[in-house]
Formats: structure tokens, C-alpha cells, sequence
């Protein structure tokens, strides 16, 4: 076992940060844990400006590069892969309505920053007004990276793909090691708030949910791909097994790939289709991290009592199926992709951020497995299409040097 690879994941930095805050909060002092309040309110407040800065970067070259691609059959891959993903998220929604009521009966979220209620204050804040809304920064990068496409502006799309490396490295280098001290300050604060015992219980509850619906989400895709191809679901299930357990010791779909592409062919599918839509749905398809994000976002409007309609659920399931193909590719990565949507659409918090995070962390592998094992279903999915295809373009001709077309740089971002 590899211990310096353990001690050094996100993952049990994330672990450490969570046990270290509900330790420290029954033993530090008020003007000690002020100290990490603040830090919290800074941090907080550079997210908040930071974040529609990287939808910008992200999903412009992201768009471009897909523009490029082509024709059909990437038309086709990305379609599907999109329509499983916010499926995914719809049967998220619909298990949020049926069973909350139940699960997380007569539980309240914390209301960790809450000063007035006897919360922490920091000792200072600094107003970090972001350069523009998130939903500009969405519409901005879809209109630029339209054009770029539209245009072939080879200069801009390099300063596009340069833009994009230069906010990645901000996030892996400043953001993502930052988040276990935010996280920290955030459990200490609810400890010393007297509200971290039912927080936790009741987030534990949504973390067991989330992780058995990514199994419920991999066998409704595979039942639907098994009955349009004409293969048993079980099997082809089955087969996709090492990818799925790779997926859990790894948490990247990158790094997945060649034990997804060997299932994948285990399962029939040629070796064309296999090589053009598995790198791609490493980037495109994000169905596993869907559902826990819209599970652990829907209990928290729940748990706060706030009003959740079809229609908003919809728009934020539609939009972050969108904004999580440019995410990062670091551990986490498409939860930070989401922290623009959950403040702006359905009104989080630094301290629901904070937890949503956390929460999204513990069980990362877990839905980076049905990411990269739903894979499979789509490529049994295209591979019977294309099997059929016998007008126009042909199918091998189509895919040639474009199975790579925008994967690269971005693949692996659960």
C-alpha cells in the first residue's frame, strides 16, 4: 500500500481538516478560532470572485475545441452523454422529493456564519467584487467560443487554451490546497456554533443515499443500452468491473481510460468506436458526479427550508451539466465548477459551500467509478448506431484525427 500516495490525497486532507475542526472546537478560544473565521470570510470572498473567472477560461477553449471536432458522431457521443447526465440529475430530483421528507424528518442545516444568532465573526472582511455574474461569464464563454469555432481564429484559441493552463494552475496550486484549512475553520465554527451533531447526521444520511444511486444510475444506463444494442445489460456490466474498481483506487476518469477502453471492447464494441467515444466521455460524461452534487445541493435547500421548484431544479441540473465538462482536471474538480451555480442559482453560502465540498470529496471515487463505467453504456449505445449507419459519412472516416479533438487537456476532471 502505498501510504505517501494516501497522506497525500485531497481525500484524507479533507478527512484530517474535518476531525481536526470538531477536536479544536471543544478547547479553542473564542479569539483563536476568529482567526480561521476569517480566513473562511477571505477565502470565501475570493471564490466568489475567482469563480466566473474560471467558467470563462474553462468553457470557452472547451467549446471551441468541441466546434471543431467531428461532425456526426461527435454531435452524436456528446448528445447522449449530455441527455445521461441531466437525467441523472432529474432522477436526483426525484428522489430528493420522495424520500427527504422522510430521511431527513425534523432536521435543520447549520447556520454556521450566522453573527446575529451567536455565530463567529471574522475580525475583518474585504469586499472582492467579482468582474462579472456568473451567468455572463456562462454566456460570454459560449458566444466567444461559438465565434472562435465559426471564424477558425487559431490565435485566439491558443490564447484561449493558454488562459485556461494559467487558471488551472491557480486552482491546483492556490485553491485546491487551501480548501482543507477552509473546511477546518468551517467544522470548528459549527462545532463551537452547538450545531454540528445533526449537520452531520444528516449529511451522512445523503452521502450513503448518493453513493447507492450512482449504482441505481448504472444499472438504468446499462438496462437502456442492453435493450437498443441487443446485449445483456448484466454482462456488459460486469465486464466494465475493472474499470469501475480502477476508477475507485484512482479518482480519475484520465487515468482510467485504458482499462475503460479494454472493457469496453471486452463488451463488443469496435475498436474504432471504443477509441473515439471513451477519451471523450472521460470529458463529456458526468453522470456519477450529477447525482451527488444534486443530492447534496437538494438536502441542503431542504434542510434550510428553502423553496425548490421542478423549474429551478431543472435550470441548475441543465447548466451544470454544461459547466462541469470544463472542469479541472484535479481531484474535486467538478464541485468547484458547481460553486458558481450554487451561489448564484440557488443561493448557498459560504458555510453550505463549505459542507457541499466536503461532503462531494468523501465519496469523489465513488462517482468518478459510474462516470467512467457509464462510459461503456454509451459506447454500446453509438457503437449500434454506427453499425447501422450506412448513408453518408462513413464511420471510421469520420472519426479520423479526431478522437483526441479537445480530450486531452481536459479529460479526467471528476
Amino acid at each position: 500500500m502505498n501510504f505517501t500516495r494516501i497522506f497525500n490525497s485531497l481525500l484524507f486532507k479533507i478527512i484530517v481538516a474535518i476531525v481536526l475542526g470538531i477536536g479544536c472546537s471543544f478547547f479553542f478560544p473564542e479569539w483563536l478560532a476568529r482567526v480561521f473565521v476569517t480566513f473562511n470570510s477571505l477565502f470565501s470572498g475570493f471564490l466568489g470572485f475567482f469563480v466566473p473567472v474560471l467558467i470563462f477560461s474553462l468553457i470557452t477553449p472547451a467549446i471551441a475545441s468541441l466546434g471543431r471536432g467531428a461532425g456526426k458522431w461527435l454531435g452524436v457521443t456528446v448528445g447522449i452523454a449530455y441527455a445521461s447526465t441531466v437525467i441523472s440529475g432529474l432522477i436526483a430530483y426525484a428522489v430528493a422529493n420522495g424520500l427527504y421528507s422522510w430521511l431527513l424528518a425534523d432536521q435543520e442545516l447549520f447556520e454556521a456564519a450566522d453573527v446575529e444568532a451567536g455565530g463567529l465573526a471574522p475580525y475583518f472582511t474585504i469586499e472582492m467584487e467579482p468582474p462579472f455574474a456568473v451567468m455572463s461569464a456562462l454566456l460570454l464563454a459560449f458566444t466567444v467560443g461559438i465565434a472562435m469555432t465559426a471564424v477558425k481564429s487559431d490565435t485566439l484559441q491558443a490564447g484561449a487554451e493558454e488562459l485556461r493552463a494559467v487558471i488551472m494552475k491557480v486552482i491546483e496550486k492556490f485553491v485546491i490546497p487551501l480548501l482543507p484549512l477552509f473546511i477546518f475553520g468551517m467544522f470548528l465554527s459549527m462545532g463551537m456554533n452547538g450545531n454540528l451533531t445533526e449537520t452531520l447526521s444528516a449529511f451522512l444520511k445523503v452521502i450513503v443515499l448518493a453513493t447507492i444511486m450512482t449504482w441505481v444510475v448504472l444499472l438504468v444506463q446499462y438496462l437502456l443500452a442492453g435493450a437498443y444494442a441487443g446485449v445483456n445489460p448484466f454482462r456488459a456490466l460486469k465486464n466494465m468491473l475493472p474499470a469501475y474498481f480502477t476508477a475507485l483506487g484512482t479518482s480519475s476518469s484520465a487515468a482510467t481510460i485504458p482499462v475503460t477502453l479494454k472493457s469496453t471492447r471486452a463488451n463488443g464494441v469496435s475498436e474504432s468506436v471504443a477509441g473515439f467515444v471513451v477519451p471523450l466521455c472521460a470529458t463529456v460524461h458526468l453522470s456519477g458526479s450529477m447525482m451527488k452534487i444534486g443530492l447534496f445541493a437538494f438536502a441542503v435547500m431542504y434542510l434550510t427550508g428553502a423553496e425548490l421548484t421542478l423549474g429551478m431544479a431543472l435550470g441548475f441540473v441543465l447548466m451544470l451539466g454544461i459547466m462541469m465538462v470544463a472542469a479541472p482536471g484535479v481531484p474535486g474538480g467538478a464541485i468547484m465548477a458547481a460553486v458558481g451555480l450554487l451561489q448564484s442559482q440557488l443561493g448557498f453560502d459560504e458555510s453550505q459551500i463549505a459542507l457541499m465540498i466536503a461532503a462531494y470529496i468523501a465519496i469523489d471515487s465513488f462517482g468518478t467509478a459510474c462516470n467512467v463505467t457509464g462510459d461503456g453504456a454509451i459506447a454500446l449505445t453509438v457503437n449500434k448506431m454506427a453499425s447501422g449507419d450506412v448513408g453518408g459519412e462513413k464511420y471510421d472516416a469520420a472519426l479520423t484525427g479526431t478522437g483526441g479533438a479537445g480530450v486531452e487537456a481536459r479529460s479526467g476532471r471528476d
